[in-house]
């Protein structure tokens, strides 16, 4: 019993990484499964998919390893955070389709909340802004849709879960409703001083307690899988947000340390310690890690749209084949042009977090052809990683004291041209990793430390390896000219947004 299974839970597809216990990997199966898209804004996936996406690339990852399930000492589950499922506690179905983090279809009765004062209270307990992203208006949601589920949740017929939760509850047949402190932390209901839900925030959403599930450290028993899942009962023994999953596969242990992943959105994390950090900048504030009962909280900015703008000009623009022509695309743009996207699809995240912004492009001529606008796709994910990166240190001046390296990992950091640029507009150096699943790693390194696989986090550090290492080579002068153009087309986006709703 030496291996350990990491099932990564993502938007679009599920991973499963078989790894030896020092986080060596073996074997990996990965299955996408249907997005559901039933309006504007609207994003939804049907659990039943994630499910059965889980089970088949769980079962053939371990089989690929050419592994017994007695083989198997520990299982790390790590998820797409924030999406929204609500289960009969009777028969373990979900009542609706999961409602999706990207979906904006409560940003309404966000804004009601805000009007009435509320943002201020909810800030100060969970580190969070009101914004549809998270999950407590995602709750009411489907409470409200689904005709007699009020009731049923008033009598404790129902619970609720992020993506986490619910497959914990099928893997254990329903015998462990729980998640873990960073999962918890980005549903809006849960206080991270206090480390529990947080009564006055249910009754403000006005969702029953006994929706909610347990909440338990990053690394902690999450009970066993039933034997016929996987041939034996598997103890789960990790548990984390893919984000805060990565932070962990990044070795991202000490104060100061930060990392970037780059999927469908971007999300950067800065380790601040055991001690929160309030952002003047409105970024997030959230939990890193819990570990033995201990806190590590970060500061957090969340970009809506990353590698789904490159999605964007595969299937929307049909101007790629495969992302991986989007690089040598961008390398051959013509240097005269200079042409911004703001890829605010689904509203733009920090530190603007405007949910009804729409995505612009700025700088168009009749020149203007499919290597302009793949150089301007992969550059909007770079000055979106730089706005993140000024407000963090704005808010906390030991970064600010510090030049950062960052650590990025994700689908689009294989592609140099985009890392380097990366590097040149922010001016900082930037790290890719050897093993490139840093979200699995993270939620493996849980699973292992919790069996004694793995070692305490100081030791872990000593094990991460690079890759590569961008240095900034970009002009300040360059520089300076490129980061006020994207300024600029930002006012303008907002400024549009504005004007329209005037």
């Amino acid at each position: 019993m030496s291996c350990i299974l990491a099932v990564d839970q993502g938007t679009t597809s599920s991973r499963a990484i078989v790894f030896t216990g020092d986080l060596a990997i073996l074997s990996a199966a990965q299955k996408e499964f249907p997005q559901h898209f039933p309006a504007a804004g609207l994003v939804e996936h049907d659990v039943e998919d994630i499910w059965e996406s889980v089970l088949e690339t769980a079962r053939r990852a371990i089989a690929g390893a050419g592994l017994r399930p007695e083989d198997i000492a520990a299982v790390g589950l790590t998820n797409q955070r924030e999406t929204t499922v609500v289960w009969d506690r009777k028969t373990g179905r979900a009542i609706h389709r999961a409602i999706v983090w990207q979906d904006r279809r409560t940003a309404d009765r966000c804004l009601d909340l805000k009007r009435a004062g509320h943002e201020p209270l909810i800030a100060a307990r969970t580190g969070l802004l009101l914004d549809p992203y998270f999950s407590a208006t995602k709750i009411g949601c489907i409470l409200d849709a689904v005709p007699g589920a009020r009731e049923k949740a008033k009598r404790g017929e129902l619970a609720f879960g992020t993506i986490d939760s619910f497959l914990l509850w099928r893997l254990t047949g329903g015998r462990v409703h729980a998640t873990d402190a960073t999962n918890a932390s980005r549903t809006m209901l849960y206080n991270i001083h206090t480390g529990r839900w947080d009564d006055e925030l249910l009754a403000l959403f006005d969702i029953p307690k006994s929706l909610m599930p347990d909440i338990r450290n990053s690394s902690d028993d999450f009970g066993t899988t039933l034997p016929e899942h996987f041939g034996a009962a598997l103890p789960i023994r990790g548990v984390a947000g893919d984000q805060q999953a990565a932070t962990i596969g990044q070795a991202c242990f000490e104060p100061g340390m930060m990392k970037s992943t780059y999927g469908t959105g971007c999300f950067a994390l800065l380790n601040t310690g055991r001690s929160p950090i309030a952002s003047r900048n409105r970024l997030l504030t959230t939990i890193a890690y819990q570990l033995d009962g201990e806190r590590t909280y970060a500061l957090e900015g969340s970009i809506f749209i990353a590698g789904a703008a490159v999605q964007w000009l595969r299937d929307g623009l049909g101007i790629i084949a495969d992302a991986a022509e989007t690089g040598p695309l961008a390398a051959a743009a013509d240097p005269a042009q200079s042409v911004y996207l703001v890829p605010a699809f689904t509203g733009l995240g920090a530190p603007h977090w405007d949910a009804e912004a729409r995505g612009a492009m700025f700088g168009l001529t009749r020149n203007t052809g499919p290597r302009e606008f793949a150089k301007a796709a992969l550059e909007s994910v770079c000055f979106q990683t730089i706005d993140l990166m000024e407000a963090m240190r704005a808010d906390w001046t030991a970064a600010a004291a510090s030049r950062t390296v960052l650590r990025v990992d994700g689908g689009m950091t294989a592609s140099d041209w985009t890392m380097q640029r990366l590097a040149d507009l922010l001016d900082a150096e930037v790290d890719r990793p050897v093993i490139s699943e840093t979200t699995a790693v993270g939620a493996a390194y849980l699973a292992g430390l919790a069996v004694g696989l793995c070692p305490p986090p100081r030791d872990f550090m000593k094990s991460w390896r690079l890759d590569a290492r961008f240095s900034p080579r970009m002009r300040p002068e360059e520089r300076d000219v490129r980061l006020a153009g994207w300024r600029d087309a930002v006012r303008r986006t907002l400024v549009h947004r504005a004007s329209d709703e005037a």
